[in-house]
């Protein structure tokens, strides 16, 4: 199993299947519009637009999971970040990412990550408050908060986790490497 055996919704409540990504780099991404990371959405479309014709997609989940910073429609979430970020790359419907009502495709990508951590002064604030919600947040592989960033290879497997408070730059290595 991997991601190629699951099949997502636009925003418009299409089906796409992650198979039709056969051959590409993916950045599977749970975002929200009022977040502290959501300037990520810039730093995510300069990547996108570096790395897209060598094969890069980004696939852009919004999540009103976490301290309900997705509020919206998925049409006034993609105004928003079209509007404020230039952002081209493919928006989705809301979803769960994690609990009972968690998309597949994101159990399958939690059941098959872990938390790699967080980093920084933003990162001991960001666990401060993920403790709250999860005690054992260390050792599941829950997403922890908004702008997780799941990384898959061309063939469908994971192939890396970033956390919120990751650096970019390490996100993009990682990225190039796999491209």
């Amino acid at each position: 199993m991997n991601v190629y055996d699951f099949t997502v919704k636009t925003r418009k409540g299409e089906d796409v299947a992650l198979s039709d990504f056969k051959g590409k780099v993916l950045l599977i991404v749970n975002t929200a519009t009022g977040c502290g990371f959501t300037p990520q959405y810039k730093e995510l479309q300069e990547l996108y637009d570096a790395d897209h014709d060598k094969g890069l997609e980004i696939l852009d989940f919004p999540c009103n999971q976490f301290a309900d910073q997705a509020p919206g429609t998925d049409e006034e979430i993609h105004t928003f970040c079209t509007g404020r970020f230039g952002i081209t790359f493919p928006q989705y419907a809301k979803i769960d990412v994690n609990g009972e009502n968690a998309s597949p495709l994101y159990k399958y990508l939690t059941e098959n990550t872990r938390f790699a951590g967080f980093k920084g002064a933003a990162g001991l604030a960001l666990g401060t408050v993920v403790k709250k919600m999860d005690k054992d947040y260390k050792n599941n592989g829950n997403i922890k908060w908004n702008f997780t960033k799941i990384l898959i290879d061309r063939e469908g497997n994971i192939i890396g986790r970033f956390e919120p408070t990751d650096s970019m730059k390490d996100v993009k290595k990682a990225v190039e490497a796999a491209l």
